[in-house]
This record gives C-alpha cells, structure tokens and sequence, in this order.
C-alpha cells in the first residue's frame, strides 16, 4: 500500500508560513489544514492572524476557527481533527499542506503520541491554584524538584504547560517526560518538511508590523467581546498574545502604546522559544528534513526556483 504525502510548513510566528502554504496550495493542489494551537479557537480571528474570508476562498481551509474559547484544545484532540481532515483531503484528491508554528502538533503525527491518562479534576484544580497563587515562575521551581526532565524542557515564565506539567505529575504519578517516552506510532503518511526561519531583526519588524495591522482591524473589539464572556482566565484563548495586553487597556490600566509594546514583546519571546524548539526537534525523518532561510521584510512573494525546490523535495522517494 503507497503512504499518501504530506507537506509541513512550520516557523516561528510572523515567520510567513502562512503565505507560503496559500501559494504551495494554489500549486501543488493542496488543502492547508491548520498546526497552530491559538488559531483554532473561532473568536480569535483578528488577534492569531487566522486566514482571511479571500484566504479561504483562495483554497480551502481545515481546522480554523474550530473551538469556542470555552474550551481548551489539546495536542490529542489537534492530532484525531487532523489526521481526520487530512484523510478527506486525500480522498479529495488534494495534498495536505500543515502549516503553524506549534511544535508539539507536528511531533505528535511524525513521531506519535503518548497515551497520558486524563488528571483527576482534583489535580487540575491545584495546578490552577498554585499557578494564580504563586505565579509561573516560582511553579517552575516547584516542578524542577519534583519531576526535573520535564521542567527542564519548559520556559520558566509559560504558565500554561507548566500547569499543564504539574496535573500530570500529579494526577498520574508520572512526568510529561516520562510519558512522552512511550509514544504510540507515527501517523502512516510520508511527511516532508518545510522550516522558515528568518532573520530575529526581521522577524521583530514583521511582528510590529503585524500587530499595528491587528489593532487597525480591529483586535480590541475581538478582545472586548472575549471579555464579554467571563471566561476562566486560565483558558488558552484568555492568554493568546494580545488578549492580556489589550485586556489591560480596555481596563484603563496601562496606555494602547504600552499595550502594543507588550505585546510585540511577549510575541517575540515566544518566536525564540518556538525557534528554539524548532532547532531540537525533527519535523520529519531526517533524511527528509528541510530548512530554508526566507526573508519577510513584508513580501509574501516566493521566487520559483523555491517553489520548484519544495515539489521536488516532495517527489523524492522518502
């Protein structure tokens, strides 16, 4: 039995993945399904750069704006939506083309995913309590003396996986690392892989640059009708970046300059942990990995001779 194809485009928020996944759709026949933890949730569409209506209209779209922000995702329920989505672009006669810039999403279909049992509501409950009492930071070193390889792996001030961490030790009596190490099997599609990384200065500017688009189309409205549903706080979308920021403004708490100067700043730190990541981590098998340095600077356009690059790293035998 032939394993079908598919393609990753992965990178670093702002990194244009998401430009080049529309053009390698328009050329390859394909269908982007979305890898990006924030861009699943339907209420964030300004603030997490989701593919506009035209976008959508371009080629088609799987696995955006899925989620109400009531309800947190998981790696577990990303990899069974897409691997679904994937199998009806196969019988479409199309190429799946993933393409975000949340590591752990891609890991999870090229190298499987580990079967951790669900913490009971008792350790969730303490993992958010401990994180709202004692802050990410100091949780961390809770972590780090109590399951070391995990903590290890996680920034000190990402309060959400830190969280996450915690409930599974606590919940299971085994680290997420340990876990992690029992991983099922790879998803049965031949995986290449497409990795943007460009330049920090450049990413930086595209960042502001992107954030100042977001304000103008109207991020503060998204975040005032989020705030309008008295969410938990410590849900995913509740900590997307620029909620707390614009959250903060819409408040009267700090100035819309301040809240525009954290936020590209919170996004820059997260593109080093996610470039970071991207480093460590293979995105397929090796002997088919594949990194290109792109500029940004504002383009969206691709020269042909790398669009011709990836259709042969996708008829290569694997």
């Amino acid at each position: 039995m032939t394993v079908p194809p598919a393609l990753i485009v992965a990178g670093p928020t702002a990194s244009g993945k998401s430009a080049l996944a529309m053009a390698l759709a328009e050329r390859l026949h394909g269908t982007v399904v979305n890898a990006d933890s924030m861009q699943v949730y339907r209420e964030l569409r300004v603030l997490t750069a989701r593919p506009t209506p035209e976008e959508e209209a371009r080629v088609p779209h799987r696995l955006y704006g899925v989620r109400p922000a009531a309800e947190a995702g998981s790696v577990a329920w990303w990899r069974n939506a897409a691997l679904a989505a994937m199998e009806e672009v196969r019988l479409d006669g199309r190429l799946p083309i993933l393409t975000g810039g949340t590591g752990m999403y891609f890991l999870s279909l090229t190298e499987g995913l580990a079967d951790i049992p669900e913490p009971s509501p008792a350790a969730r409950a303490e993992a958010r309590r401990l994180l709202a009492e004692l802050g990410p930071v100091a949780l961390h070193a809770r972590l780090a003396a109590s399951d070391p390889a995990t903590a290890a792996r996680l920034h000190p001030e990402d309060g959400q996986r830190i969280a996450r961490a915690w409930e599974v030790w606590r919940g299971t009596g085994a680290g997420l690392a340990a876990w992690q190490q029992r991983r099922g099997p790879p998803a049965p599609w031949r995986f290449s892989a497409v990795l943007l990384d460009p330049p920090r200065t450049e990413l930086r500017a595209a960042i502001a640059t992107r954030f100042a688009a977001m304000l103008r189309a109207g991020a503060a409205d998204e975040v005032r009708a989020l705030l309008a549903l008295r969410l938990d706080p410590a849900l995913p979308a509740m900590r997307a970046h620029g909620v707390p920021e614009l959250s903060a403004w819409l408040r009267g708490e700090i100035s819309l300059d301040e809240a525009q100067r954290r936020t590209e700043l919170v996004t820059g730190q997260y593109t080093k942990r996610q470039a970071t990541w991207f480093r460590h981590h293979a995105l397929a098998p090796p002997a088919r990995a594949h990194t290109i340095r792109v500029r940004i600077a504002g383009s969206t356009q691709f020269s042909e001779r790398f669009l011709e690059e990836i259709e042969q790293l996708l008829s290569s035998p694997g």
